[in-house]
């Protein structure tokens, strides 16, 4: 197909607003019925006229996308959560990208519109749900104006790929070390906005929308309920390797490169995507009112909301008949049971613990990891529902599964993880966006897999790692998991059930053992008359042992920190503090206590009463040296090592294999660094529910068998308590070990 003509793929502006269907000039992805496709990703020794193409395809899409809103008022209406810009932002966004980088490399010298390319040069990325940003419709220029920014950037971005010397065929490839990489990443950066425009336009109001004429089909199928059962498939232990190749002949973004090694578990996973047939039954069994089923964050995002369904669900009579249309990007259609649900990384990770509860299932289901997301790969390429071949997301049984029985591998919708946004080892930022990625490795951003139906370029190939907070709504949806044997979390901070760390009752527990007064714990008026045995706070006593017996006092992780009061107390000796704990609500409470110094909490007394009491962080810690996750102790990422200082309170005696955590400390990804030291302790109080009994270890001599790099330099019992209410205790003695790694020229 030949190249578009040097107008720019804009709509015809005289008719704009009639209604009328809107004039494209002939672009390559545009079919023969007038609807839009997307181009493959251009590879990096593309000739000028592929990445005229690509270029011109890219534009349009957008184009065909912002031909969705009926008026000019549509353009400045703000999302309804106020978390983002009004609609005109994002139109003009990815145009000043362009621009911006073309100039930091160096292939065009000065910009357009200076007052333009700085107010549209950066978007927002809101903290939570609730930090609301009052827009202000005056700031933004005319409609006329941006088209003509528009089309001014066009033609320079054109004149740049049709005669600069640098795209000759004697400087080919692009490589990311050459100035025209910039111009690959501004084809990708407007790809990344076509889709997270697609989903604010989504949620406008539907009377500001309208059908665009080139939009492809929605396929719309007539069906009461889905009818295949959503089995679970079992993969065996396995080693996966994520991470681009630096010469991979494509564009990447930086987080996309760098290795890492994963060992992953025997674990099943849901054949296909959770539809909204079975997330139906989570809303119509009240799950959207069943505080047990949320974490704490999640918890408070869907009362501030007032959530009772998922967000592009559209209600239909009275909500107790719980009868839902589905709203799509431009219009709203019958419910499509069969489709898969979207929602937020909150309303996901609800109804694993609903369908855990249901199900009586002794293991929790959970989300995947992304080296998970890996196993379900079989590395062929099949068709799957990315690159707009469809309007919208279809059947999760649509498209052919692969030869592991998985569908929707790919495409279809985004799949939340579990685990936080996070850089491969060996991962730089690039330096003409070193921003792009790095403010997002906070522990606060969810990593999503697989892409969508609107996924295209790079966000539809296999190395794409996107990342959203867990209140956001995207094209975003669930594959359910959990692990085949032993406790998936590699966590102690478990009493009775599998499941009961995640209770509520469970987190006012510990943060009671964490943060209570000595007065608080133990009952004035029983201690007036009765002798509470002297024992020691276990999270003081772990920091202080630390403490006492490091050398280097740069950095220091605690593994299963559970709600931090270890972690905090290291804060004020060491430069860095890490706390994981698999528990999404110990995390939750952990993160809260750091970002404002207290939470409130209750502790139980007796029956039904319970007393109110807040958990407070010492002022004078300075509480940004500290970083919570959620992570599974038993499978870290190898980018995490060379700790001066790991602790492991309470976790041993609650893994399946403890030699897996144990041996991780050591080695060439060793946690601990030479001359650096692990703090343990345990009350080697073994279950096989945990534990099967031929991995049970007897004493300190057999963890020093593993441990063979390491010296026992120092070991006492540390007895403590855990109140469950104010008569009744359970009294434990942990047998406390410090550990310190040899240098590598010093043998055993």
């Amino acid at each position: 197909m030949s190249s578009c003509s040097p107008c720019p793929p804009v709509l015809n502006c005289s008719s704009f607003w009639t209604g009328k269907p809107p004039i494209y000039d002939v672009c390559p992805g545009v079919e023969m019925n007038g609807s839009i496709k997307s181009l493959p990703q251009v590879k990096t020794e593309a000739t000028r006229k592929e990445l005229l193409d690509y270029f011109d395809n890219t534009w349009t899409l957008t184009e065909v996308l912002f031909d969705g809103l009926v008026s000019e008022e549509a353009y400045y209406r703000r999302p309804y959560h106020k978390l983002r810009h009004a609609m005109i932002f994002y139109y003009v966004h990815p145009a000043v990208f362009y621009i911006n980088k073309l100039r930091v490399s160096g292939i065009i010298e000065s910009g357009i519109k200076p007052e333009i390319e700085q107010l549209f040069e950066i978007g927002v990325d809101e903290m939570r749900w609730d930090d609301l940003h009052e827009g202000n419709h005056d700031v933004w220029p005319s409609i006329s104006e941006v088209h003509q920014y528009r089309a001014d950037v066009y033609r320079v971005v054109r004149e740049v790929i049709e005669n600069h010397s640098l795209l000759d065929d004697k400087h080919m490839p692009i490589t990311m070390n050459k100035p025209t990489w910039a111009l690959l990443m501004g084809f990708e950066h407007e790809r990344i906005h076509l889709e997270t425009s697609s989903v604010l336009i989504r949620e406008l109001p539907i009377e500001y929308v309208r059908i665009p004429a080139a939009w492809p089909t929605l396929i719309v199928e007539k069906m009461d309920k889905c009818s295949d059962e959503n089995s679970m498939i079992t993969l065996k232990k396995s080693e996966v390797t994520v991470g681009k190749p630096t010469d991979w002949p494509s564009f990447g973004w930086d987080n996309e490169y760098g290795t890492e090694k994963r060992i992953v578990r025997s674990f099943s996973a849901s054949a296909m995507l959770i539809s909204n047939k079975e997330f139906y039954q989570f809303v119509i069994t009240g799950g959207y009112t069943q505080e047990r089923y949320w974490s704490k964050n999640g918890w408070a995002w869907r009362s501030f909301r007032n959530v009772k369904a998922p967000a592009f669900w559209v209600q239909v009579g009275p909500s107790g008949l719980h009868q839902y249309q589905l709203r799509m990007i431009f219009e709203v259609i019958e419910m499509q049971w069969d489709a898969p649900v979207c929602v937020n990384f909150h309303e996901a990770k609800a109804y694993c613990a609903w369908r855990t509860e249901r199900e009586k299932s002794v293991m929790p289901y959970r989300l995947l990891t992304e080296a998970e997301h890996h196993m379900l790969r079989d590395g062929k390429e099949y068709l799957s529902n990315n690159g707009l071949r469809n309007g919208s997301e279809v059947g999760v049984t649509h498209s052919p599964a692969n030869d592991k029985g998985f569908y929707d591998v790919f495409g279809n919708v985004w799949q939340w993880c579990e685990d936080h946004f996070h850089p491969l080892e060996g991962s730089t930022p690039h330096v003409y966006y070193d921003d792009f990625s790095v403010p997002c490795y906070d522990g606060q951003h969810q990593i999503i897999l697989g892409g969508s139906f609107i996924s295209t370029g790079d966000e539809a190939s296999i190395w794409a790692r996107f990342h959203f907070r867990p209140h956001f709504t995207q094209h975003a949806g669930i594959r359910i998991a959990r692990s085949e044997y032993g406790n998936p979390a590699c966590d102690a901070h478990q009493i009775g059930n599998i499941n009961s760390y995640e209770t509520q009752d469970m987190l006012d527990t510990y943060l009671l053992m964490h943060w209570g007064e000595k007065h608080q714990r133990f009952d004035p008026l029983l201690a007036a008359h009765i002798a509470f045995p002297q024992v020691a706070e276990l999270p003081i006593a772990c920091a202080e042992l630390v403490k006492r017996f490091t050398v280097g006092k740069e950095r220091v992780i605690d593994l299963g920190c559970a709600v931090g009061r270890t972690a905090f107390e290291l804060a004020t000796t060491f430069s860095e503090v890490v706390g994981i704990d698999y528990s999404d609500k110990f995390i939750d409470a952990a993160q809260h206590l750091q970002k404002y110094g207290t939470l409130e909490y209750t502790r139980k007394d007796q029956g039904m009463q319970r007393t109110a009491l807040t958990a407070i962080v010492d002022p004078s810690i300075d509480r940004h040296r500290i970083r919570f996750e959620v992570g599974d102790a038993c499978s870290l990422p190898l980018y995490l090592k060379d700790f001066d200082a790991v602790i492991l309170a309470n976790v041993l005696c609650r893994l399946p294999k403890p030699s897996i955590c144990l041996e991780r400390m050591q080695g060439n990804n060793g946690l601990v660094k030479a001359g650096g030291i692990l703090v343990m302790t345990t009350p080697f109080s073994w279950l096989s529910q945990y534990t099967p009994s031929n991995y049970w270890l007897k004493d300190e001599k057999n963890i020093g068998d593993i441990l063979t790099e390491f010296d026992l330099i120092h070991q006492e019992d540390v007895p403590f308590m855990i109140r469950e209410h104010r008569r009744k205790f359970e009294y434990i003695i942990a047998l406390a070990t410090v550990w310190k790694r040899r240098s590598p020229s010093v043998k055993n």
